[in-house]
């Protein structure tokens, strides 16, 4: 049975609006720090500042490893704070790395977003206390699950029945 050329499988998605959401709550995050004047900033670069500051200047890798990202990814990331003026590197101890550091602007408004953590994981608290079956146990569970068979043979067995793999 030949696929219809026009059909497009990404009109069906079940994760989708976990990402819409988590972008959502983002841009809810954003409009509070503009709001409050502090301009340029993306939620996904608070994690990394607060680690900087808690920590002090550290490699890329370094930084990479303590959030649990790539050194790519975390390369791409660090690139974009520079451009936004929240971090500055340097030259690291080798010809490879480099060193993160908060700049001046960083530094001034590190309690502020420290202080947005803890609000953010309060508010998360108290809609996980109003739901049935909290987040953080769905995805407890589904780690649990992927520990038995992971994702990627779960995929692979899919694509096993799909001709269109072949």
């Amino acid at each position: 049975m030949a696929e219809d050329p026009t059909f497009d499988p990404t009109e069906q998605t079940l994760w989708r609006p976990l990402r819409l959401l988590q972008a959502a709550m983002d841009a809810d995050i954003a409009r509070l720090y503009t709001e409050e004047r502090i301009t340029g900033l993306k939620p996904s670069f608070v994690l990394e500042l607060l680690r900087l500051h808690a920590r002090g200047p550290m490699t890329i890798t370094a930084l990479a490893e303590s959030v649990g990202r790539t050194h790519s990814a975390l390369s791409q990331k660090v690139a974009a704070m520079r451009a936004a003026g929240w971090v500055e590197t340097a030259a690291g101890d080798d010809a490879r790395s480099k060193t993160v550091t908060l700049t001046d602007r960083a530094r001034g408004v590190v309690g502020r977003l420290a202080a947005e953590w803890r609000a953010t994981e309060a508010a998360v608290a108290e809609i996980e206390a109003e739901l049935p079956y909290p987040l953080t146990r769905v995805v407890a569970d589904i780690e649990q699950l992927l520990a038995h068979k992971s994702f990627h043979d779960r995929i692979a067995e899919k694509l096993a029945e799909d001709p269109a793999w072949e």
